[in-house]
């Protein structure tokens, strides 16, 4: 049998949730402290979305299959709203080129990332028509997405 080291949330053994995690990390590492309302509302929301990325993840995953999607369509949505902040914060020269360079190779690591998962579910979902209740019970095996997120992934690396 294999055993592997996992944790109590079992969400935190995701690779995609460590990135995320990462990300956030990496932000308030980057950002500088807000001078004004306006700086400290930006920054807020900015951190907000990238928080909402983890949280989403971790939300979904407790979740069946097609509500794990859909939570991961939401992640997607806040990578997607830290892509505008990170231009406004350029823009606003709150991030020099390099960091906003990082940033977006981080988010679009993260979009591939949340992409092939999904893809994962949804081959998972089309195996298993019969699987149309919402239910708790459904809720996704976490080495079974691992070792299938884990081929899905190499596969779009390799496009």
């Amino acid at each position: 049998m294999d055993e592997r080291n996992t944790s109590f949330f079992r969400f935190e053994d995701l690779r995609i949730y460590a990135k995320a995690i990462d990300y956030s990390k990496w932000l308030l590492s980057n950002i500088n402290t807000p001078h004004n309302e306006a700086e400290k509302n930006l920054f807020d929301s900015f951190c907000k979305s990238a928080y909402d990325i983890a949280l989403n993840i971790a939300e979904g995953s407790s979740r069946n299959k097609s509500q794990f999607e859909h939570y991961l369509k939401i992640s997607k949505t806040a990578i997607r709203e830290c892509i505008v902040f990170t231009a406004i914060a350029k823009g606003m020269g709150y991030l020099d080129d390099n960091q906003s360079e990082v940033s977006r190779e981080l988010l679009m690591e993260l979009t591939r990332m949340t992409g092939a998962l999904i893809i994962s579910l949804q081959r998972g979902s089309n195996r298993r028509r019969d699987d149309n209740e919402a239910s708790d019970d459904n809720a996704p095996s976490f080495d079974d997405l691992d070792s299938s997120f884990n081929s899905d992934f190499a596969e779009l690396d390799n496009d």
